[in-house]
């Protein structure tokens, strides 16, 4: 009775497990195909960021047209502002190129002589402690802008700022140290 053939049990499920693995193989090919879908974010995020440069040079625009009339702490604001921008300009990069390189696509760019130090080391863990970060300074630069028109903000407003400023500050403390605790046990 044993011609070498296998039962037929057998069979059905060698061919259920062929049928399985092809169609497996597909989904798993559309479900790694499916990070393009954020390159369009990304694209949205880089006109959002011309538009801030758009921003910067109208407000810069501004401050220099009226350098005459203005008052020291009117331009002080006026300068942390143009530093908001910036820095808000910095975080969007900071999204768009880490973001692209850890969740759609490789950077070619280990030749390109301006490539910057920190996308030899882009991983999730890293963007979030440096969008983290990017968040305390631009809140402090919020902060500041408050403390340098003290006479003209709503206390209120003022402890919000506080608030918000703290939370983001230990917000980031506890990444950077839930990070370590990672890496410690890897």
């Amino acid at each position: 009775m044993s011609s070498g053939t296998p039962p037929a049990s057998d069979n059905a499920l060698e061919s259920s497990q062929e049928v399985i693995h092809p169609i497996e193989h597909a989904f798993e090919t559309v479900v790694f195909a499916s990070r393009w879908i954020q390159a369009p974010l990304y694209g949205g995020l880089i006109i959002a960021e011309l538009l801030y440069a758009y921003k910067f040079l109208v407000e810069l625009w501004e401050m220099a047209i009226h350098i005459r009339q203005l008052q020291e702490t009117e331009f002080m604001l006026g300068v942390l502002g143009l530093i908001d921008v910036t820095m808000v300009a910095n975080l969007l990069t900071m999204v768009i190129i880490g973001g692209y390189a850890t969740f759609v696509s490789k950077l070619n760019l280990e030749t390109h002589p301006d490539r910057p130090d920190w996308l030899t080391h882009v991983d999730p863990g890293t963007i979030k402690i440096k969008l983290a970060a990017s968040l305390i300074g631009i809140s402090s630069i919020h902060l500041l802008k408050a403390f340098v028109d003290v006479a003209n903000e709503n206390p209120e407003h003022i402890k919000w700022k506080i608030f918000i400023h703290v939370t983001f500050l230990s917000s980031a403390i506890l990444l950077a140290w839930t990070d370590r605790l990672m890496l410690k046990k890897h």
